[in-house]
């Protein structure tokens, strides 16, 4: 599953470029309007599924109520998206009330697709669900107390245990956040929480040193887990959110083997400079094909629309591990 990628999207790295990352030169794959009553569509999630992708998407309509949708598309590019957000079952339990939904994450587990996302319940906590086929979705415990946000399962268990990544935080818009590791046996029921990484120093890495999120699901390499992260540093003119990866131990993911001090990805295109939040790369799906040592990243930019950006597997986790903090 994790592997079968007949048709990854991809782009060679364009001439004369030495970036370790670059973006699709037909930016973005999903405009902000591709959904008749929003406002945008943004910091979404997609998975392989069956021939082609299926992926969850963070939709804000045009009351800038925030919602997920289910989406198909053939080769990870052109997206067909449901217009009405997901209707979830009861799961694990029967307490579903959610007072907004975003930014999921999908990975898929044994038999099932999980999701999670920031749910709304007395304030932002980390919202889990299942779906077998991306029609049917139920909705399981939250997993966390308010309040937190970046909830991010691992696409498999660890010691025979469920992981998670998760951003403890406040109700707003924080100045801090650090990463964060938890465990379950059941998907119900978490704890034994670790700190896995905090901000980095201003003088040594700027861009990361106001709060780190986790973005896309751990990918299992040679070198241990690879975890894309969102970065932020508080400028005279707001948040600005930039892109690093960082290589986990395999068997005790709340061990940094390996940080990248220079970002790989920062705002610099129109489309991430300029939009509802401007200045902003939040990753949250990486699809990969390690035999042919391709990945392809999804993004938001600027809270508006959905960007891809492509790098080498490779040359990633050696542009990590040559750059570590």
């Amino acid at each position: 599953m994790k592997n079968s990628m007949k048709n990854i999207p991809w782009q060679d790295r364009p001439e004369g470029s030495n970036d370790v990352m670059w973006r699709y030169n037909e930016n973005p794959v999903i405009d902000r309007y591709a959904i008749p009553t929003s406002n945008s569509i943004f910091n979404s999630a997609v998975v392989p599924f069956k021939d082609g992708y299926a992926g969850v998407f963070r939709c804000d309509n045009k009351a800038v109520q925030m919602n997920i949708f289910a989406g198909f598309s053939k080769d990870g590019i052109n997206w067909d998206l449901e217009h009405e957000p997901i209707d979830f079952e009861a799961g694990n339990t029967n307490m579903i009330e959610s007072d907004y939904k975003y930014d999921p994450r999908v990975t898929f587990i044994e038999d099932r697709y999980w999701i999670t996302w920031c749910n709304g319940y007395h304030g932002p906590t980390i919202g889990i669900g299942y779906t077998f086929d991306f029609k049917e979705f139920y909705q399981c415990e939250n997993a966390f107390l308010p309040f937190n946000r970046n909830g991010v399962l691992f696409p498999e268990k660890i010691n025979g245990k469920y992981a998670m990544l998760s951003r403890p935080s406040d109700n707003g818009h924080t100045p801090f956040g650090d990463i964060y590791i938890s465990y379950s046996p059941d998907m119900k029921y978490w704890g034994e929480h670790r700190c896995v990484m905090k901000v980095a120093p201003f003088e040594e890495s700027a861009w990361q040193c106001t709060k780190i999120g986790a973005g896309p699901v751990p990918i299992l390499t040679d070198e241990g887990w690879l975890l894309f992260y969102h970065g932020v540093i508080n400028t005279c003119n707001g948040f600005r959110y930039s892109i690093g990866a960082a290589i986990l131990d395999e068997n005790e993911p709340e061990k940094v083997k390996y940080r990248s001090q220079p970002y790989l990805l920062a705002p610099a295109e129109l489309y991430e400079l300029t939009g509802d939040v401007p200045n902003v790369l939040f990753p949250c799906a990486a699809l990969h094909s390690k035999e042919e040592d391709k990945l392809a990243l999804y993004y938001g930019a600027a809270d508006t629309v959905t960007s891809v950006a492509f790098g080498k597997l490779s040359e990633i986790i050696d542009f990590v591990k040559n750059n570590s903090l």
